[in-house]
């Protein structure tokens, strides 16, 4: 005997990769248009990049310019001499762009709390912040320094240090003020201000015309002056000066000092005010020998989330503070440690660039990239919807290859849109893209893009419609982006919530879960892939705008292990997340042949063993039976006993004992049965089938819907796994050659499974190739193929399937099946919806082809399987009900000849008893319009008696037409089923 093998893994991967190449080519446009999707975005951020570009080049954008004359005074009416450029010309927003190549010198001062804000102490009650009338009170609260060490005495002697006298000369005024020596005044005492620190020192904010600038006293006894002067570049300076009190409160430790500075948080009290304080000093061990002292101060006003440019904190002051009380401690009070100045790094000129980064931030990145699930997800749900992948699978395409083949696709068009969105982002100027290492950007778009497929690939499991699959794509797609802009860029922002590596260690190390409750959601939030592309796009967004605005490189490799950086959390994530998704995407592909209980089926108390449940099903018939009446029992003994079913079951025995290689399919008490659910019992879809097919039949399964067929046919081309019995295709056993089995057979299903946009040619190609047909082989099979079903001539198999007709696909379909010569072919309803001359070109086919194998049909027309089938069975209820040729079957079960006989109107009643006379047996079918049809048994009633009665007829009343046939296949198939089924109405 002589068998072909399925084609092997690899030999399988080739065959779909070709057919996928020939679709992808034919679908060209459509890939191209994908794949430049981010191209065509880059250039309309090009577009609007231009328009913000000319904006920010118009001059309220440019450092501001004077006129001036050339001995350097003010340019008047007459002509201008020569053009001064510079901050001192600028207004805030142009002094961004202007060089300062000598920055100015700005005197170190304190963050002095705003007055409604400053921490109360029992001598200065509440009333210190207003005049209860809403006003400011007259006399303003002080600010507090808090102080703490082992030697109390040295501490607070220390405290009394910190704010030095100034001299009588301030009483009316800061003196020299017109120049810089003020600067040299200032550095002489505490100066403070409660403006809000900038990121740079080009100008000090506390120094800006109208403003407040404080000088911190133990004993204030001068109010406030108004003073005016110029900065190193000749920058106007008018300031309102006030004394303010400055107290210095002792702490028992630093435990006591830290919990004030949190009771002055909002947060912090019940009450929800703020009490601020300027600073606190903890002295720890300090003596003569040795200096040692922590400086604690408000670091709120830094803005140090890691996201953003920090601002330059006033402490260089309080650190002053506290060595220049120290050493007059040590050295007497002429000693000090003068900070004299703080003073910026040089900057040159710049134009103000809005980077597009900075404007579409992560939401847009995020949008972009997850644009490829909805194409990836309604491609595979296409082929499942329109049965596709089921038609390759019934050729004996294995998942692996479908996976590995659609993997690799799905990959390649990522690939190519994310190098074409890197690619021209990087040529566009984008920071995202030009700062930061490629090498990281490859990394997390590889691990992403991966991980994307795998999620088309779940997601695909639990879709059935292409509508369905690309509105839930699209609406995780636009949700995921906006709840991470929302949302998750909030968590991220907020600095008390750990990262990753933190989480992990202390729950897996420390095994402490309480204090890891805000890092946990904040991980569990990043397991959803759209938020870990957010978070990704939003670390790399920040570190090219960081980049950007240091002038270094955007995010390395070594900027990894920053505790701030997220994304080290996030390519674990993604990794992790790749490796474990895909399995379970794989088993939940297979949810038809795989339990998701199977490793618990111990545990089950549903299930029982395949050998059992058939007992089971006959003892309860038998039960059933025992309590029917005895002519019951006789009718449904004899419903049984119908078409020689006992004797083939008994034929099947004896050949499945001798193995006869003749017979291509041996069935032997074939039985399939699926779980009831919710509580209903099982349903029996297949009640212990027999059958024996030789080679060289048609056999024609006949059955009214719901009767079993298609479960019959999906275990006989591995689909769904036998309950009980199995059955030998060529003397291989279903249950465990199913891989050798699916190169010996071919399917046609009812409806046409073709790829509109690949020609006849190719889909031939392809399941010859899944049939392991190789070389010359493989050509001579199509050529072959395609003239046998008349797709040869005039270049129909090189045409595209979207230009057949419907016959044309339907003759394909029956070639498909037919290719390569299989053993077995199965045919679900070959000639559904064709017109007569395609029907009969078709049934041509079919016939020519039976010489060469065994060929199962199931059809509804009577007409199909009196023209095809050698053999016919009619199933009912899970089995056949009888068995023989057409012409046996409706000798036996038809029984009657029908007699139509046409009179004239009035006439009927004469007719009627002229035939019960002749033919008393005969049974009135209707009558319509004189028009009446008779069944006539044929035992008991001779043609000549039909004869006879259609001559009394006429003599009885006027004739118009008549005519006598014997019973059709249609008759015998009604009347068995219905028989059938009232037998089983009996039985429940």
């Amino acid at each position: 005997r002589v068998r072909r093998r399925l084609a092997r893994f690899f030999r399988q991967v080739h065959a779909l990769l070709l057919k996928n190449l020939s679709f992808q080519r034919r679908n060209a446009k459509a890939n191209a248009a994908i794949a430049a999707f981010p191209a065509l975005l880059c250039v309309l951020l090009v577009a609007i990049q231009a328009v913000i570009d000319g904006e920010l080049d118009r001059p309220p954008f440019r450092c501001g310019c004077a006129c001036v004359r050339r001995d350097g005074g003010r340019a008047g009416a007459g002509a201008c001499a020569a053009t001064e450029c510079g901050v001192q010309h600028s207004t805030a927003t142009q002094a961004l762009s202007c060089a300062v190549p000598a920055p100015p010198r700005w005197p170190a001062v304190t963050q002095v709390p705003d007055t409604p804000y400053r921490a109360l102490t029992p001598l200065h009650p509440a009333r210190c912040r207003s005049d209860g009338g809403g006003g400011a009170s007259e006399e303003p609260c002080p600010v507090a320094v808090l102080t703490t060490g082992q030697n109390r005495r040295l501490t607070e002697g220390l405290g009394r240090g910190f704010f030095p006298d100034v001299p009588p000369s301030y009483y009316f005024g800061v003196p020299n003020s017109n120049n810089s020596s003020y600067i040299d005044e200032l550095s002489k005492i505490v100066p403070g201000t409660s403006t809000l620190p900038a990121h740079v020192l080009f100008i000090e904010p506390g120094f800006v015309p109208n403003s407040t600038l404080y000088v911190i006293q133990r004993k204030c006894i001068w109010d406030s002056h108004n003073t005016s002067g110029s900065s190193d570049d000749a920058m106007p300076i008018q300031l309102d000066v006030k004394c303010v009190q400055g107290l210095s409160l002792w702490c028992r430790n630093s435990a006591g000092m830290n919990d004030h500075f949190y009771k002055g948080y909002k947060g912090g009290n019940k009450r929800r005010t703020s009490n601020e304080y300027l600073a606190g000093y903890d002295f720890l061990d300090t003596s003569k020998r040795r200096f040692h002292v922590y400086v604690s101060y408000n670091s709120t006003f830094s803005r140090d989330n890691g996201h953003h440019p920090m601002t330059v904190l006033r402490v260089a002051r309080l650190v002053n503070m506290a060595s220049t009380t120290y050493l007059k401690f040590l050295r007497g009070p002429n000693v000090e440690m003068r900070l004299e100045y703080l003073k910026e790094m040089p900057k040159a000129a710049m134009k103000i660039r809005l980077d597009l980064t900075t404007l579409l931030d992560a939401l847009f990145f995020t949008w972009t990239v997850q644009l490829l699930l909805p194409v990836m997800l309604t491609y595979l749900v296409y082929e499942k919807q329109h049965n596709l992948r089921l038609m390759m699978k019934m050729h004996g395409l294995k998942d692996g290859p479908y996976w590995m083949i659609s993997h690799a696709y799905f990959l390649s068009l990522s690939a190519a849109y994310m190098m074409f969105f890197v690619m021209f982002g990087s040529l566009i100027g984008l920071d995202i893209f030009r700062l930061n290492s490629y090498s990281i950007q490859f990394v997390f778009y590889f691990l992403y893009i991966n991980l994307q497929i795998v999620l088309a690939f779940l997601l695909a499991s639990f879709f059935s419609s292409v509508k369905t699959a690309s509105v839930i794509s699209y609406i995780y797609v636009f949700g995921s982006s906006l709840l991470g802009e929302a949302l998750l860029q909030l968590f991220i922002e907020d600095i008390t919530f750990p990262n990753y590596s933190e989480y992990i260690y202390w729950i897996l190390i420390k095994n402490y879960h309480s204090t890891c409750l805000l890092g946990q959601w904040l991980v569990t939030m990043e397991l959803v892939p759209g938020f870990a592309l957010y978070r990704g796009f939003y670390e790399l967004a920040e570190y090219a705008f960081s980049g950007r605005q240091m002038g270094k490189p955007g995010m390395q490799w070594r900027d990894l292990n920053d505790p701030i950086n997220g994304m080290k959390d996030v390519l674990l994530l993604m990794s992790i997340e790749w490796i474990l998704l895909l399995p379970v995407a794989f088993l939940l592909d297979h949810r038809p042949t795989w339990h998701p209980l199977f490793l618990f089926g111990f545990m089950s108390t549903k299930h029982s063993s395949p050998t059992l449940i058939p007992d089971k099903v006959k003892q309860r018939s038998r039960k059933d039976q025992d309590h029917l009446p005895s002519k019951s029992r006789d009718f449904v003994t004899d419903m049984w006993d119908k078409g020689t079913v006992i004797s083939k079951r008994k034929v099947v025995k004896k050949l499945l004992k001798e193995m006869d290689m003749r017979n291509m399919i041996i069935c032997h008490n074939l039985k399939k049965v699926y779980p009831g659910k919710n509580g209903n019992p099982d349903k029996l879809a297949v009640k212990g089938l027999s059958l024996a097919l030789r080679k060289g039949q048609c056999f024609g399964m006949l059955g009214p819907n719901g009767a079993g067929k298609t479960s019959f046919i999906n275990m006989m081309i591995g689909l769904v796994a036998p309950t009980y019995g199995t059955a030998y295709i060529h003397g291989m056993d279903l249950r465990r050659d199913m891989n050798e089995i699916y190169a010996n057979i071919g399917v046609c299903p009812q409806h046409d499974l073709l790829w509109e946009t690949l020609t006849g040619r190719e889909h031939l190609m392809f399941y010859g190739r899944l049939k392991n047909l190789t070389g010359a082989a493989l050509l001579k099979a199509v050529d072959e193929s395609l003239k046998s079903v008349n797709l040869f001539h005039s270049g129909f198999g090189d045409k595209s399937v979207n230009k057949y007709s419907g016959g044309m696909k339907r003759r394909l379909s029956v070639a498909i099946a037919l290719i390569g010569n299989p053993k077995v072919v199965y045919m679900d309803e070959p000639s559904t919806g064709l017109d007569t001359t395609s029907r009969s070109n078709l049934w041509n086919v079919i016939k020519r082809a039976k010489k060469n194998c065994t060929i199962i049909l199931t059809t509804h027309s009577m007409e199909e399987a009196e023209e095809l089938c050698d053999r016919v069975g009619i199933f009912v209820d899970g089995n056949f009900q009888c068995l023989g040729t057409p012409k046996e079957l409706k000798a036996r079960y038809g029984g009657v000849r029908a007699l139509t006989i046409t009179t004239a109107a009035g006439h009927e009643e004469a007719v009627e008893r002229a035939v019960a006379r002749r033919c008393p047996g005969a049974a009135k079918v209707y009558g319509v319009g004189g028009t009446q049809r008779f069944e006539v048994p044929r035992r008991g009633a001779r043609l000549d008696g039909v004869l006879g009665a259609v001559e009394a007829a006429r003599r009885a009343a006027p004739v118009v037409a008549w005519g006598v046939a014997d019973a059709t296949l249609e008759d015998v198939f009604v009347r068995v089923a219905m028989d059938a089924r009232a037998a089983a109405h009996v039985l429940s």
